[in-house]
């Protein structure tokens, strides 16, 4: 295991708009509020018992676990949305699931298809009755070069 197991998570989402994809992709971290940070792109299991807090603030370079679904884009006029979905299972000692989509279009039916396929993963894969799906979406009419980002991040 690499270090404790976290207990706690937030979701949070944020676009941004630069000159570059990496710099569009940096933006959209700063206004989620994670971006002087190291991102640690996690597979999608929520640990068991964790509790949902409204942020957390970390120390800068902080190595920091997440699920996040990302997309950047340079098509001018383009709408982008990404989202995040995680299930939270009636059973505290089972997992949780997360799961991410991004499209190019509304930020609505890109959290529906997340939704949905946290459902499918949790209740038909895994046998898991869900107590509560969470999600957040962002989404971006791109001006030059945009990004948006979605994220479950997980926390001490």
């Amino acid at each position: 295991m690499f270090g404790p197991l976290p207990t706690n998570f937030f979701l949070t989402c944020g676009f941004g708009e630069a000159s570059t994809e990496l710099n569009a992709f940096d933006a959209a971290l700063l206004r989620a509020g994670i971006g002087d940070t190291n991102l640690i792109r996690m597979s999608s299991i929520l640990p068991p018992g964790a509790r949902q807090v409204e942020g957390f603030r970390f120390p800068r370079g902080s190595f920091v676990p997440l699920a996040y679904g990302e997309l950047t884009c340079s098509e001018p006029g383009t709408v982008i949305s990404a989202a995040v979905a995680v299930g939270i299972p009636v059973d505290p000692a089972q997992a949780g699931l997360i799961m991410e989509h991004t499209t190019k279009g509304a930020p609505a039916a890109c959290e529906d298809r997340a939704r949905a396929m946290v459902a499918e993963g949790m209740e038909k894969i895994r046998g898991v009755a869900i107590h509560e799906i969470k999600s957040i979406s962002a989404s971006h009419t791109v001006l030059t070069v945009g990004a948006v980002f979605a994220a479950v991040v997980l926390c001490p």
